[in-house]
């Protein structure tokens, strides 16, 4: 893709060639679209095939920008058919694929060897959703002792959120272009500190809804959709844009 992955956009310091490249950031409404993106493509896997399909392996490196920065999950070397792990469980053999998904972004009940089911996408999702506010990975030096990206959202909300935020993300906020895009030519931004940081709050309760440690207890992921629509109706539905250049 031309954009390459989320990865390259999400950590632009980190690439394994030492290269920096400052100039890649996501502002707010960019993020926003994305995760609306890759939600919409896991809720057509999961709900509207015949046979659903579980990724297994959601993580930044999948999800791929093309030319106008909407994302494609990619990478489907994982994925199984959810009936097809129905009916290995309904035999009593293993359901294994070995390691299902990656160190950070599998959910919790893989490791205790539990099948694949949608949920685990569900909470891979979540955790990716974090990252992408946050910048932090679900592997970062900090969360020892019980921390986890999870709980390092959970925490923050709703009082501290701005604690959380990516600071790049953050400054453009403060800056008064948290929801710059560019359409035909033209760059606009929101203005309105206030509501950004409802959308904000709103976008990390999903995030963390959906890495909830029992499956029981994540959303589906129409319901997902739901939401961050809602959300991304509140950041552009009200007409308070100004012109600024590119």
């Amino acid at each position: 893709m031309v954009n390459g992955s989320l990865e390259e956009w999400l950590h632009p310091n980190e690439n394994g060639h030492g290269v920096h490249n400052e100039s890649k950031s996501l502002n707010l409404l960019q993020r926003l679209n994305i995760a609306i993106d890759f939600a919409s493509a896991l809720d057509y896997l999961h709900h509207h095939i015949s046979e659903p399909i579980v990724h297994c392996d959601l993580k930044p490196n999948n999800i791929l920008l093309d030319e106008e920065m909407a994302a494609r999950v990619a990478d489907f070397g994982l994925a199984r058919f959810f009936r097809d792990t129905i009916c290995t469980s309904s035999t009593n053999q293993s359901s294994s694929i070995g390691i299902k998904g990656s160190i950070g972004y599998m959910a919790p009940e893989y490791g205790m060897g539990n099948e694949v089911s949608t949920s685990g996408d569900v909470y891979s999702y979540g955790i990716l959703v974090l990252e992408m506010f946050t910048a932090k990975r679900p592997t970062d030096s900090m969360f020892i002792n019980g921390m986890s990206l999870h709980n390092f959202a959970k925490i923050a909300l709703p009082e501290q959120v701005e604690s959380i935020v990516d600071p790049t993300l953050l400054q453009q906020i403060e800056q008064g272009q948290a929801s710059s895009s560019i359409n035909n030519g033209r760059s606009q931004r929101f203005t309105g500190s206030h509501k950004i940081r409802e959308i904000l709050i709103s976008i990390f309760n999903v995030g963390i809804a959906c890495s909830e440690e029992l499956p029981r207890d994540r959303p589906v992921m129409n319901e997902v959709l739901t939401r961050l629509h809602a959300s991304k109706k509140t950041l552009l539905g009200d007409g308070k844009w100004i012109r600024v250049e590119v």
